[in-house]
């Protein structure tokens, strides 16, 4: 009798486990892309509560839910196409690390069910309708006493035009949208009413990582980052034989370049600019206009310079490199050099810090040739993938590509360098040499007799 008591309980204590199962994002795969999906949106909900298990919100009664707080700030994070049907592999990382940067309610949207599928105009078309869904929701909450101020949607690709579109409902009350690399294809061109717009929220921030394929080129917000001038990401593959990888490479980098953001390893530092061509001349590195705060950077943090950049009429572009895996920092110094060459030289200066130790970094960024004239100062921005605090010596090497005629000669007059990263260390200088073309020279600089702007 004892026996068929235990047995008898077991069974229900595992059918109950089953019932209070932790509900999940939808995992669908190929075959239901090539089906096609019915509309389907159900809304996650995480807080630091049940960070491990969601709790479905109901679609018609959210005030029931026992873990939403309305008082605290309310952010919806919201997916894109998803042509294979797998969640997002991103989204583990951003739910980890959003609830650690901060106390807030974090709202997965799950629409997988209408995003999955491979008819790309399909997920288009149903953009609007879970606009309309999440509105229900918003609705309730601000009847529970939530504010749109405290609201705050992220949306990748097709999600940062849902966001849009939820934002126009309210008139742009909204907190803040952020948009990671917004889809270009079937919103290239249309109407703000058609896409995500600078008038959606209060603070609108879009980062750009694939303007040439997959992502909007043109700016969406108050201000618009575009790494590596928003395209060809590094590390991200050049060929098609790296397969699907190769497709969606760039247009996700924008997703781990905002996680990256959260991890507080380094803050990715951005140069407001018209163009990346006028970023890459150094022409765009003093941010004189955003001080004391200087620069502003990329990602979670940067509606610290939403009342600054929100005075300006027109959205404001920003550019910057990175390197080619996370956390994607890149340490930039400017190199200034004056020449005394009667003739005009045109080429590339490559740059190696070394240490004390004999460790040496070398640039990475891919500059543009410089033109160098007597007596005029030519500016170059270069970047590596790490800092050296005391610098001991510098290599230049100066190339013109050209595999015909006498290698050229280069007189440097006056090299100064200056670390952008950390504008209070002393710029470093070195006066009257000669560089020989493809020839490494290194030398022990010494810092600067009087200090430029």
């Amino acid at each position: 009798m004892l026996k068929l008591c235990f047995f008898i309980c077991l069974i229900y204590w595992v059918k109950s486990d089953e019932g209070e199962k932790c509900p999940e994002f939808t995992d669908l795969n190929i075959g239901n892309a090539l089906a096609g999906t019915d509309l389907q949106v159900q809304l996650l909900l995480y807080t630091r509560e049940n960070q491990d298990c969601a709790e479905r919100l109901i679609e018609h009664n959210v005030t029931a839910s026992a873990y939403l707080n309305t008082n605290k700030k309310i952010v919806f994070v919201i997916h894109g196409f998803r042509p294979t049907g797998s969640p997002p592999a991103w989204l583990g990382n951003m739910k980890k690390l959003l609830l650690s940067s901060e106390d807030i309610n974090l709202i997965i949207v799950d629409w997988n069910r209408g995003a999955t599928t491979v008819n790309y105009n399909t997920a288009v078309e149903n953009c609007g309708k879970v606009a309309e869904i999440l509105k229900n929701y918003v609705d309730q909450m601000l009847v529970g006493g939530a504010s749109l101020d405290s609201l705050y949607l992220i949306g990748v690709s097709l999600g940062a035009h849902i966001a849009g579109f939820v934002g126009q409902k309210y008139n742009g009350k909204l907190g803040r949208i952020t948009g990671l690399d917004p889809a270009g294809p079937s919103f290239t061109g249309e109407p703000p009413e058609s896409r995500l717009d600078p008038t959606d929220a209060q603070f609108v921030d879009v980062i750009h990582s694939d303007i040439d394929v997959l992502g909007f080129k043109k700016p969406l917000g108050t201000i618009d980052f575009y790494p590596n001038g928003g395209m060809d990401q590094p590390g991200c593959p050049k060929t098609f034989l790296s397969g699907l990888h190769y497709f969606k490479c760039d247009h996700q980098r924008s997703v781990f370049l905002f996680l990256a953001s959260l991890k507080s390893k380094c803050d990715i530092k951005t140069y407001p600019c018209d163009s990346y061509l006028d970023y890459k001349r150094g022409k765009c590195v003093d941010c004189d206009a955003f001080q004391p705060m200087s620069c502003p950077v990329v990602g979670y943090h940067a509606d610290k310079w939403k009342n600054l950049l929100i005075q300006y009429s027109s959205p404001t572009k920003a550019y910057f490199d990175t390197s080619d895996q996370d956390p994607f920092c890149m340490y930039n110094y400017l190199l200034d050099i004056m020449t005394w060459n009667k003739s005009i030289r045109r080429g590339f200066i490559k740059v190696k810090l070394i240490d004390d130790a004999g460790n040496t970094v070398e640039s990475q960024m891919n500059s543009e040739a410089s033109t160098f004239q007597q007596y005029k100062r030519v500016k170059i921005l270069t970047g590596f993938y790490q800092d050296i605090e005391k610098i001991a010596k510098i290599s230049l090497t100066f190339s013109t590509k050209t595999l015909i005629g006498p290698k050229q000669k280069l007189r440097i007059l006056q090299m100064k360098l200056k670390s952008l990263n950390n504008p209070k260390r002393p710029q470093l200088c070195r006066y009257d040499f000669v560089l020989m073309e493809n020839t490494e020279v290194t030398f022990k600089p010494i810092p600067c007799l009087e200090r430029s702007t």
